[in-house]
């Protein structure tokens, strides 16, 4: 089964789960993207991405190129953008990684939390979670392998996580809702 990467356009297989970070550190080879290209990967006009780095939501590029832990930021705002406000995907992002156009204070890196996102798709293409609290158990065993910069981090990327992995499955049961309802007419 094909699908694409979430909050991009980026086709990846998930029956090989390992394929995602492989295609996202391709991008990076030739060390950054330049706005074209990130607008292509997400769908966004670049007007939308220029404006979210204006409005301090994500950090500016350098020499006109973003970089991995700037793309995955967009990727993530693209992709909670359906089912939360922007201002409260801020809230949420800044719940980890403090002013958002300043990534000296984060406590993951974005393109990390992506992948930690990432894998559990993997585990919601197989079977949905039965509840929320299995849910926020995937979360916690999602980030077993993060390292700590400060105690508590780990608890505080497995709540983000959750909240992001909420929203992401919201999204699916809207995207289906409104696919039952053109059914109807």
């Amino acid at each position: 089964m094909a699908k694409t990467l979430p909050g991009t356009t980026i086709p990846v297989d998930w029956s090989r789960p390992e394929e995602a970070e492989t295609r996202l550190n391709s991008l990076f080879l030739a060390g950054g993207l330049m706005l074209s290209q990130v607008a292509s990967l997400t769908g966004l006009e670049p007007y939308v991405i220029q404006n979210w780095v204006r409005r301090g939501f994500a950090a500016p590029p350098e020499r006109k190129r973003y970089s991995r832990r700037q793309f995955c930021r967009i990727v993530l705002i693209n992709m909670l953008k359906d089912s939360m406000q922007l201002d409260k995907i801020c809230t949420l992002l800044s719940y980890v990684n403090g002013e958002l156009d300043d990534e000296s204070d984060d406590l993951i890196d974005d393109a990390q939390l992506y992948l930690y996102f990432v894998r559990l798709v993997v585990l919601v293409e197989r079977k949905n979670p039965t509840g929320p609290e299995e849910a926020a158990q995937w979360c916690r065993a999602a980030v077993e392998d993060y390292q700590e910069p400060v105690p508590g981090a780990r608890n505080r990327v497995a709540r983000c996580l959750h909240v992001i992995l909420t929203a992401y499955l919201a999204a699916r049961l809207k995207q289906e809702a409104e696919a039952l309802l053109s059914a109807l007419t």
